[in-house]
């Protein structure tokens, strides 16, 4: 489906479709070096009706532990998708908008100079999106905005299996109380948010003193990369067991060599194709939500991070538009 413009009577030129689009599903074609530069050309809107799930992004960077700056990765995400809305997507062979219908809900407001109440804020935008039954898929800002994001979203569903995607855990011990992008994963566990039992981290490859395991399915990088993607996903598939799934894909899960543009980078991860390769291979994941975060634009080369985020992004929507019954066509049919 394609929601083209009209040119009976007195044409109107196409363009800017972020604003101007009558019907929020389909692909419309649009120079990818100018217009308006919502996440995959989809209609900035504020209403939910008919929505599947809402793009959105949280510009926060003040609980970096390293190089800040993420603050700056939902507006560069979103530039950097404009090269990929043209329609199908390899290798799943359809338009996942052409199955979902998508919009992008712009960013969480929040007073930079009121630290104390961000997480109550972003706890507040997303309720604003899950209590209409629209899905959320959010770019950060730093890792620390998944704690408000699970808060939200096990009000909704119960406590959810958490599927992490990181260079690091994140559940560094800590009394409480302080906004950190390296605690807050502990802060959901001691709430009783995440069911530690299903859920997974992948391609760890840090360790700080005092961590404790929580009883949460570590997947090493050393073991990612020797196992293949495949392998990987059958593990994930199989601790999570179908249960309600938040993804959560920290940047820096990937190599430097891929993803240079993050605060706290780490040699020895995976490459853009092993992330993609194992996202693809979740189909019988029950997800409900998802965020991408720590993209820092300022560090970043040619667009690199940003890029693999862009798909990241868009790999994740065609996983949720296979599980809702997209299928493509074979190439030669």
């Amino acid at each position: 489906m394609s929601d083209k413009p009209s040119f009976e009577g007195r044409p109107r030129l196409p363009g800017d479709e972020a604003f101007r689009r009558e019907d929020i599903r389909g692909t419309v074609l649009e120079p990818s070096y100018s217009g308006a530069r919502s996440f995959m050309r989809r209609k900035y809107s504020r209403d939910l009706t008919g929505v599947d799930i809402a793009v959105s992004g949280i510009p926060f960077d003040q609980a970096v532990t390293n190089r800040p700056g993420t603050r700056f990765g939902p507006d560069a995400i979103r530039q950097a998708s404009a090269q990929h809305s043209w329609g199908p997507v390899w290798p799943w062979l359809f338009d996942p908008f052409d199955t979902l219908a998508v919009v992008d809900y712009g960013d969480c407001w929040f007073d930079w100079g009121a630290q104390p109440d961000v997480t109550a804020r972003i706890e507040d935008h997303a309720r604003e999106i899950l209590d209409r039954g629209v899905e959320m898929l959010t770019f950060g800002g730093d890792h620390y905005v998944s704690y408000p994001l699970l808060k939200a979203h096990a009000a909704k569903h119960g406590p959810v299996a958490l599927l992490q995607f990181d260079a690091h855990r994140d559940v560094e011990p800590d009394p409480g109380g302080r906004i950190d992008h390296g605690t807050m994963f502990s802060y959901a566990i001691r709430d009783g948010i995440i069911d530690t039992s299903r859920s997974v981290q992948v391609g760890i490859r840090t360790t700080y003193h005092g961590e404790q395991r929580y009883g949460i399915r570590i997947i090493y990088a050393d073991e990612v990369h020797e196992a293949g993607p495949r392998e990987v996903a059958r593990i994930i598939t199989e601790v999570t067991r179908g249960a309600p799934v938040y993804l959560s894909f920290d940047i820096d899960f990937l190599d430097p060599a891929y993803a240079p543009g993050t605060g706290t980078p780490v040699p020895g991860g995976m490459s853009t194709y092993q992330a993609l390769a194992i996202l693809r291979k979740l189909t019988d994941v029950h997800f409900i939500g998802a965020d991408i975060v720590e993209v820092s634009p300022a560090y970043d080369t040619s667009e690199l991070t940003a890029n693999a985020a862009a798909m990241i992004a868009l790999e994740y929507l065609c996983l949720r538009a296979f599980q809702k019954g997209a299928r493509g066509t074979p190439i030669g049919d």
